[in-house]
């Protein structure tokens, strides 16, 4: 069975996505997600122009050996574009694999570990009764773990609250509940680190005390903080016993982490922008973090998303894989896939898609009594509605980014 054709479809039904469409010479099609948020196009170019030319006339079943091949022969190694690039690829070449076999990609990978997949969802708010009403939507909607981000006094605009977004024009709908906003240039957004480590602490007694002691809390400080600023706001965190604390400080700089470990128990998710193993290495060795952040779509696809869990399995590390709206429903698949195999699978980040791109990408994934489940469709269970996806052409879209009150631009 071998590769006869391979589309690089670019679709904007709520946000921009990057699928690669691969179809084998007995008729089978594979789906896999490239989307890099705020830098898509940059994939596009690098899979029509550099991958998709060395993949005609592959076999399909070889998934391993085209992994090492597009990996190891362009010399230039690592990094985002890349490694989606490469997921792209990985995970179409399992969604065909799982077709061939009639089987979901799951029972490829060794079968169900459990029966369905914890996810939380983000509740979010510039004050507490926005915030208090958030999460309880949340749970309406059957969640039964929920990351709080919250607004900070005197701080305009700021990572993670909702209700900040701004609305598209003519339409009336927010851009798919995330922070990318389309348009020519990236939103600015203020900040305060000080305020910020003040505030936060008060917030989850609040919660707390509203919403009792069982319902477990997780809280994203999205790489802002020096390694003491970080230790500091783990401790404040403790009498609130978060399930996570998520990216306090930028990782790229690992031996940091061995300071914020020296002073909380609180435990500490780490990853969504690594790549690799390699980028895990010292932190999963030297047990610097609890759950691995890290995305199918941005981590080389399944191949080599499951080897770095496997590596933090004999740590006791567990999955948290990365799941906002950035990640389309094929790489979101793929991650329920894994996550229900491997044996240290810990949370699933779960944002639902909006309306448009469900009717884009067809899906049979299960969402009941706060589990995900993938569903029994043999591959990831996702197709493409091509001419939906056409309706919608792609859009140049950013993230925002921080300015302190200096005019200093901060980590965002």
């Amino acid at each position: 069975m071998h590769l006869v054709k391979a589309d690089v479809v670019v679709t904007s039904p709520d946000r921009n996505f990057v699928t690669l469409r691969l179809e084998t010479d007995e008729g089978i099609v594979g789906l896999g997600d490239g989307t890099l948020n705020g830098r898509e196009l940059a994939v596009v170019a690098y899979l029509q122009e550099h991958v998709v030319p060395l993949l005609i006339g592959r076999d399909a079943a070889r998934i391993e050996d085209t992994w090492q091949f597009l990996y190891r022969s362009a010399y230039w190694r690592r990094g985002p574009v890349t490694m989606a690039a490469i997921a792209a690829v990985d995970t179409a070449l399992w969604d065909i694999k799982g077709k061939a076999a009639e089987m979901p990609v799951y029972q490829l990978l060794g079968g169900a570990s459990r029966n369905g997949l914890l996810a939380y969802g983000h509740a979010s708010g510039k004050e507490l009764p926005e915030l208090f009403d958030s999460i309880r939507e949340h749970q309406a909607q059957g969640y039964k773990a929920i990351r709080v981000q919250t607004g900070v006094p005197g701080l305009k605009s700021i990572y993670g609250i909702a209700s900040n977004a701004t609305y598209e024009a003519n339409e009336g709908v927010r851009y798919d509940h995330e922070p990318a906003q389309r348009g020519d240039l990236p939103n600015e957004e203020d900040w305060d680190t000080r305020s910020y480590l003040r505030h936060v602490p008060t917030v989850f007694e609040a919660v707390r005390n509203e919403f009792g002691p069982e319902l477990p809390l997780l809280h994203d400080a999205h790489h802002r903080l020096t390694p003491i600023q970080a230790a500091k706001l783990g401790k404040s965190l403790e009498p609130y016993d978060l399930f996570w604390l998520e990216d306090v400080t930028p990782a790229e700089n690992q031996e940091a982490l061995r300071l914020v470990r020296q002073h909380t128990t609180t435990p500490l998710a780490i990853g969504e922008i690594f790549n690799t193993v390699w980028d895990y290495q010292l932190i999963i060795r030297e047990q610097l973090i609890d759950y691995v952040r890290s995305a199918v779509t941005h981590t080389g696809g399944i191949t080599h998303l499951k080897k770095v869990l496997d590596y933090a399995s004999q740590y006791q590390i567990k999955s948290g894989m990365h799941g906002p709206t950035d990640i389309s429903p094929v790489g979101l698949a793929a991650q329920m896939h894994l996550g229900l195999a491997i044996h240290n699978f810990g949370i699933q980040e779960y944002m639902q898609h909006g309306e448009r791109t469900d009717q884009v990408f067809e899906q049979s994934f299960t969402w009941q009594d706060g589990l995900l489940h993938p569903g029994d469709k043999p591959g990831l269970g996702v197709d493409l509605n091509l001419e939906e996806a056409a309706k919608y052409p792609y859009q140049r879209a950013y993230l925002p980014f921080n300015r302190l009150a200096d005019g200093t631009v901060h980590d965002w």
